[in-house]
């Protein structure tokens, strides 16, 4: 199974993870429609969603860059129609878009929890749902969000509640609508690396070149995600998967070709939060 003439619907993704991802699917000839805000280069991010999809197209791909706000409910309507009358339907959902603030409780400003909650945990819910009319006519529907397992250690809970409740209630929601459309053959799971992926995020927030130099790549992500994406739905739903588990079940053996600096050994790179 390859994703050849699917087509994915994709909160973000003008960079980073969401890209990769994007960019992999377009390899096998995908269908690549992102919701996204960023229309005009970013002073401090690369890319916007028109250069992604210009990136998507010269990948093998066809890109229909959406410019809007996962926040916005007449943005994702808009996002759905637009996709179903570009590419005729939607076969899967990514919720790639989040919102990253490790500030302790309080520190955290009520705006910065509130847009967490909004991009991660709202808008995973409403564009997920949005498109379930058309993922239920699909061949073999997916939605795939890009969060961690649920790990109630206080270690997790306790590192910063703010964000830590943002990103497993994109889990929550990825699981409930797992479990609600088990019988419609509707595949919802979550997937998240065991290592820092060396992105903006990562650069900005978690540590700078240092922990830049001790991650992997975001091909890691896509590999993995690609791997999710072409199992028949029925097969594998209501999980939260493991990047390196989910290639390594695919007879990956070798990471190093992952690392964001060659020749990094495993054993020093920085671990990713939310894993023990």
């Amino acid at each position: 199974m390859t994703l050849a003439g699917k087509t994915i619907l994709m909160s973000g993704g003008s960079r980073g993870i969401g890209l990769a991802i994007a960019l992999r699917a377009a390899a096998d000839g995908a269908n690549v429609a992102m919701l996204a805000k960023t229309d005009t280069p970013h002073p401090k991010l690369e890319g916007t969603v028109h250069t992604a999809a210009e990136a998507i197209r010269a990948a093998g791909g066809k890109a229909l860059p959406i410019v809007g706000d996962v926040r916005d409910d007449d943005d994702i309507t808009e996002a759905v129609l637009k996709t179903q009358g570009e590419f005729g339907g939607v076969d899967i959902v990514i919720n790639n878009a989040s919102v990253i603030d490790l500030s302790p409780s309080a520190d955290l400003a009520a705006k910065k929890y509130d847009l967490m909650q909004d991009v991660n945990v709202r808008g995973t819910f409403m564009l997920s749902r949005a498109a379930i009319p058309q993922l239920q006519e699909a061949e073999n529907p997916h939605i795939l969000s890009l969060s961690p397992p649920l790990n109630l250690t206080p270690k997790w809970l306790g590192a910063h509640t703010g964000y830590t409740l943002a990103k497993y209630g994109m889990t929550m929601v990825t699981l409930g609508l797992a479990a609600e459309f088990a019988d419609a053959g509707i595949a919802a799971n979550t997937l998240w690396p065991r290592t820092t992926i060396a992105t903006a995020a990562v650069q900005n927030l978690l540590g700078g070149e240092r922990v830049m130099a001790a991650s992997r790549t975001a091909d890691i992500y896509a590999d993995a995600a690609y791997e999710v994406l072409t199992t028949p739905a029925r097969e594998r739903t209501g999980q939260t998967l493991i990047v390196e588990d989910v290639l390594s079940d695919a007879g990956v053996t070798d990471f190093s070709k992952y690392a964001a600096v060659p020749g990094t050994p495993d054993d020093r790179l920085f671990p990713d939060i939310f894993l023990d």
